[in-house]
């Protein structure tokens, strides 16, 4: 970027929300850092004259509009709004309870939309802005034991790919970030749920896949500090990516599901292509 923007990055208490944090510091930005607990991101992020800690519970609206208007009170404006607040409910279908599938989308889709719906506002009357939304590989590909945090995924990408071209007119653009496995604090406790294992057809993989996630745990392959570079680098060109993959295994993850959608596009063309009408 070419000159100070103001970010405000929600979940700025720990991983990558804390690398966007302090890598937006460094580039010489201002960094409205949220988080539930604000005690907590201040004592993870430090002091900084161009830094704001404020409280933000993305599940609630009106924490959001709060948080807004402090960064305004501050700044003046807002460039750059980072959704990065996320957790993690973990398990097959079957064995997540329906509050727990309701939970994660409560954090994962509409937090998001809750923080976006309320700065939205601030950057038409702009007619500048970037909405920055963490997704995961997760929302390009679903996998096993992923089922309730890959429908908040897709609902992520789904949502902002459609509001891109509604809020393109005010100059505002969106990207979307799809991180694979980076070394953060996700799979830990304060983070991800594991459900339940009552189904004994389900049990022996559970306790595998329960196993093999928590093993994972501190010894991901992807650096957040690369990551939160490469978004400060990508925002800010004059027209950031639509999408990022981030890390080798996101590209893959990229790769292999347009090859499989083409796949399936293919393999009954003339089927689907013969459902119209006939031509009168």
């Amino acid at each position: 970027m070419t000159k100070k923007k103001v970010w405000l990055i929600t979940g700025a208490g720990r991983g990558l929300g804390l690398s966007l944090t302090k890598a937006a510091l460094a580039a010489g930005h201002a960094v409205v850092a949220t988080g539930r607990d604000p005690q907590k991101v201040a004592s993870a992020v430090g002091t900084n004259n161009e830094l704001l800690v404020l409280k933000l519970d993305v599940t609630y609206p009106e924490d959001a509009s709060n948080a807004i208007n402090a960064a305004l009170d501050k700044f003046g404006h807002i460039d750059v709004l980072v959704n990065n607040s996320g957790n993690l409910y973990s398990g097959f279908f079957e064995e997540l309870t329906p509050e727990q599938v309701r939970q994660q989308l409560e954090t994962v889709l509409f937090g998001p939309m809750n923080v976006t719906r309320a700065v939205l506002p601030v950057m038409r009357k702009q007619r500048s802005g970037l909405i920055v939304t963490v997704s995961s590989t997760a929302g390009i590909v679903g996998s096993s034991f992923c089922t309730a945090y890959a429908a908040a995924k897709f609902g992520v990408e789904g949502w902002m790919e459609s509001l891109a071209p509604e809020i393109a007119p005010f100059g505002i653009n969106t990207m979307l970030v799809e991180p694979g496995f980076f070394r953060t604090e996700f799979l830990g406790a304060d983070s991800t749920t594991f459900a339940e294992s009552g189904i004994e057809d389900y049990a022996i993989q559970s306790k595998e896949t329960v196993q093999a996630l928590t093993n994972l745990n501190g010894k991901q392959p992807g650096d957040p500090a690369k990551l939160a570079a490469a978004v400060i680098q990508l925002a800010g060109n004059a027209t950031p990516p639509m999408r990022f993959a981030g890390g080798a295994d996101a590209v893959q993850g990229f790769e292999a599901k347009a090859k499989l959608l083409l796949e399936q596009a293919n393999a009954h063309r003339t089927l689907s292509s013969d459902m119209g009408f006939p031509a009168s």
